[in-house]
């Protein structure tokens, strides 16, 4: 890889990092406003508004100016939306905010991959970007628990600079500005991206040309054989994706009596396996043979649903455990059920990566056959952040209604398992239908 492949890394490494904060940093403040659980997955729902309401614009816009630019400008939009939780906007419409930003540093982010690397290295470069993408969401959870854990939030507000009032008092603030730094991090490393020598299409002023171009763009990718079933299945994937997050936070406080700090270090073991999976499909799957993950994708719904059976499992002390950590003395009290929970995240986690990384990579490259760029990517998102809306959506009203948090997982589980299935059905029709036409064209040649 080139040098510029391993700016961009970075760059996707820090923006990320703080998005992952920052959500842990969001959840916190609506508990301290003593706001209903419904609204924690509320903060996704109003994140991804964005990328469903400007999915016609933001393809264009990343399309119209390199591609380090669009990265650039979106930090600062997100960086925007940190600065009004800190004058006390509403958390809900201030996310909305980092949510434009993200909506459009993303076509920038996966189109500049077409554009400066060859056909060939699309899935190695997706295991990269989506392995680290997960490094950063495991670090950046831990990060956001960490900083609202009381003796480590109150250490760093007793940090003062000489002579100078920085004017942080609450841990909320203090949250914040570093969310803050971790975005001027990823925009500094955004003027460093270098240029992919793609010629740019101008922007067109008339919004109803780009609605027009839009739905042409989806059109053809859903009609393209290999291009819906590999939409599909990323759609369906960050949709559950987004989703689990919450299941996760929900279940630790119900089956394994943890709180938010606690809870959020499991997303961390979830991203574990997701990079794990998604660095051994870099290894293992080409872009040949991406389709042949669909059946991993069933076995994941299938595997979520054991999360239920964990209170079952005794809470027996596996061992007492004291070490030291950069002069930090550590105690861990090991128990058998808390063990095979995150044994059974990290699966979960393993299957996701595994399945994903190629699907992804096999539609960025059908998308930039078809259409370009940053059209396919913003088609992509709208897909997938539709599902999203739809599922956090259908959760928190799940989660309004009081029903258990054991049938919810149970629905979860059973709806992707289906919804998988049905798209592998999908897929060996599409196999059939074209093997038909093959058969037909060389029966008229004989």
């Amino acid at each position: 890889m080139k040098l510029g492949f391993y700016i961009i890394m970075a760059a996707q490494f820090f923006s990320a990092l703080a998005d992952n904060a920052l959500l842990i940093a969001a959840i916190a403040m609506l508990r301290d406003m003593n706001a209903p659980a419904s609204y924690a997955p509320l903060l996704k729902t109003f994140f991804t508004l964005s990328y469903v309401v400007l999915a016609a614009f933001v393809g264009a816009y990343a399309d119209s100016m390199p591609k380090w630019r669009v990265m650039f400008i979106s930090n600062g939009i997100k960086v925007a939306g940190c600065m009004l939780m800190f004058v006390n906007v509403h958390p809900l419409y201030a996310y909305a905010v980092v949510g434009l930003g993200a909506a459009a540093y993303s076509p920038a982010k996966y189109g500049i991959l077409t554009e400066y690397l060859p056909h060939r290295l699309l899935v190695v470069a997706n295991g990269w970007v989506e392995g680290l993408t997960v490094i950063a969401i495991i670090l950046g959870t831990v990060l956001g628990g960490a900083l609202i854990k009381p003796d480590i939030a109150q250490a760093i507000l007793s940090f003062d600079l000489p002579y100078i009032d920085t004017g942080i008092d609450t841990v909320g603030e203090m949250n914040l500005l570093v969310v803050v730094g971790l975005y001027v991090v990823a925009a500094i490393f955004n003027l460093y991206i270098p240029e992919t020598g793609v010629d740019h299409v101008p922007l067109k002023k008339n919004p109803w040309y780009l609605v027009h171009e839009f739905k042409h763009c989806l059109a053809l990718l859903w009609r393209d054989k290999l291009g819906q079933v590999s939409l599909a299945v990323t759609t369906l994937f960050w949709g559950a994706g987004a989703t689990l997050q919450f299941i996760v936070l929900d279940w630790a406080r119900a089956a394994l009596n943890m709180d938010l700090s606690k809870a959020s270090m499991l997303q961390g073991i979830v991203a574990v396996g997701v990079a794990t999976g998604a660095f051994a499909a870099a290894r293992l799957i080409s872009l040949r043979r991406s389709v042949k993950v669909i059946p991993l994708g069933i076995a994941m719904g299938l595997v979520v649903i054991a999360m239920v059976l964990m209170p079952l499992i005794p809470a027996v002390p596996l061992g007492d455990f004291r070490f030291d950590l950069f002069g930090r003395p550590i105690h861990l009290n090991v128990e058998l059920r808390t063990t095979i929970s995150l044994m059974l995240l990290t699966f979960v986690g393993a299957l996701s990566g595994l399945f994903v990384v190629p699907m992804n990579a096999l539609l960025q490259h059908r998308g930039h056959v078809l259409m370009g760029a940053g059209h396919s990517i913003a088609v992509q998102n709208f897909n997938e952040n539709l599902s999203i809306l739809v599922m956090t959506f259908v959760y928190s009203a799940l989660m309004s209604f009081h029903i258990h948090i054991y049938w919810v997982i149970t629905l979860f589980g059973v709806f992707v398992a289906g919804a998988m299935w049905l798209i592998k059905h999908r897929h060996e029709a599409n196999q059939r239908e074209y093997d038909d036409v093959i058969h037909l064209d060389d029966g008229c040649n004989h």
